[in-house]
């Protein structure tokens, strides 16, 4: 049998961080076995689903990598295959129209819980051997009701969490159509899962309680059952669930805050599973290893640290072509356009070995494509009336030497020698009047790189 799973986000927001999980290990577990990955879009929440809300989707698979082999399937677009099933529920007698007022419900419910007791259906509608049914009230359009069963237990063998069992006495008759005849949730899950052939469900563990109604759906419909996979949830560091007071939760958000969707993969696949001590791999070592017995059923906890120390290691292994472009827009968002001089990827080479962020990184190299946007901190601690006078002879000295880095850090020698100087007396007002700040790679370097005339330029609007 072919290996089918399926993500189904239902776009009602963006793609979120746990999402992507999910998205991840489904993708993985069919590349791994050479089977089918699909996105199907459960936009059956007409009020709550937007557009925007299924491109924030489908742009964040794109930026992740995760190709889907079939889709993405539109729920809205598979009424009429519902509508059928339905049907055919209701000709079978595995389904049945409920007549029960939204009033008498709510009664039936409230005078539950005054008794303590769990709210359910109470099974008014429901058609049994030899029971006689109330007369179909006029006026009340019927929601359609799955006749569960109400004998036995629902298992399945969960490839995260193990065993599961729940008694189909604890489960009431759901509601599989509204009275406008629009399918619900539970009900279009079960239909796309059989017709698309969904062999195993890796979906977060806020599912498990509709597992059991789901399988006796599909045991209503002849299907087979597919293998079931409860992901855990995604934890903030203060141990409870991951929103946005703990900084990014959207997958777009991690672009826009400066990762790489390299390092953002890696780090969702060691959330919550391990393949030994291993803690960086490429994705296509990630889909050889990956199974699902090595997935915690415990709740994984999100350390922005150990994203940083990724993304801090792929913005090295980057291909400079590709880091280019992506710094490029970070740099015009900053009005600091690349030139052709100097080289974006002569500057990022010098850079980022220094850099864990791209917007950091964009922001630290901006001063070579605009004005450096001066530390006055640094600059009244370094940039003193004492030190102007080597500064004018290296800035004499400059202006008649070959522009290489060598020459360059000889010049700067020279100058120290001279005045009896330690070398980074003369080396952090020169950074503060080159970059605008006293860090920066070595100077001799960031010097060669910004060019001659532009140093001597910056040197001078001090010197004046």
């Amino acid at each position: 049998m072919t290996v089918r799973t399926r993500f189904a986000p239902s776009p009602t927001g963006y793609l979120h961080i746990g999402g992507a999980r999910t998205a991840l290990f489904s993708w993985a577990y069919a590349k791994k076995n050479h089977g089918k990955f699909i996105l199907r879009i459960e936009d059956t929440d007409v009020a709550r689903s937007t557009p925007e809300a299924v491109q924030a989707i489908l742009d964040g698979m794109h930026w992740l990598g995760l190709g889907y082999d079939e889709g993405p399937f539109y729920q809205m677009q598979r009424m009429d295959t519902y509508k059928k099933v339905l049907q055919s529920m209701l000709d079978a007698g595995t389904a049945y129209h409920c007549y029960s007022s939204k009033e008498e419900l709510e009664a039936l419910r409230e005078s539950q819980m005054q008794q303590g007791l769990k709210p359910r259906y109470d099974g008014k509608w429901r058609p049994e051997t030899g029971k006689t049914l109330p007369t179909v009230p006029a006026g009340i359009e019927p929601v359609i009701r799955f006749k569960n069963p109400q004998a036995g237990v629902v298992a399945w063998d969960d490839l995260v969490k193990g065993r599961i069992e729940i008694a189909n006495a604890e489960l009431d008759d759901l509601v599989i159509a509204r009275p406008d005849g629009t399918p619900t949730y539970n009900f279009c899950v079960v239909v796309d899962d059989f017709e698309m052939g969904v062999t195993q469900v890796i979906r977060g563990d806020d599912h498990v309680n509709n597992t059991p109604r789901q399988i006796n759906m599909l045991l209503a419909l002849g299907a087979t059952i597919p293998q079931y996979a409860h992901l855990s949830m995604i934890l903030g560091p203060d141990g409870q669930k991951l929103s946005k007071r703990h900084g990014a939760v959207s997958v777009m958000q991690y672009h826009d805050d400066g990762y790489l969707p390299e390092a953002v993969l890696n780090y969702l696949a060691r959330l919550g599973w391990s393949h030994g001590d291993e803690e960086v791999f490429t994705m296509q070592q990630f889909c050889e290893w990956f199974d699902l017995d090595h997935v915690t059923p415990s709740a994984a906890q999100f350390n922005t640290e150990k994203l940083n120390w990724l993304n801090a290691h792929y913005i090295k292994e980057a291909n400079l072509d590709d880091l280019a472009k992506d710094i490029t827009a970070r740099l015009v968002r900053l009005d600091a356009t690349p030139r052709a001089v100097p080289k974006i990827n002569d500057v990022l080479s010098l850079y980022r070995e220094r850099a864990n962020n791209l917007n950091t990184l964009a922001s630290d190299i901006a001063y070579f494509y605009r004005a450096p946007q001066i530390n006055t901190a640094d600059a009244e601690k370094h940039i003193t009336p004492d030190i102007l006078p080597a500064i004018k002879m290296l800035s004499e000295n400059l202006g008649k030497i070959e522009w290489t880095a060598e020459v360059i850090h000889e010049a700067l020698n020279s100058v120290v020698t001279e005045f009896s100087l330690k070398f980074p007396k003369i080396a952090m007002p020169l950074r503060v009047m080159l970059t605008g700040i006293a860090q920066s790679p070595s100077i001799d370097q960031v010097m060669a790189l910004l060019g001659k005339q532009e140093t001597l330029n910056r040197i001078q609007t001090y010197l004046k």
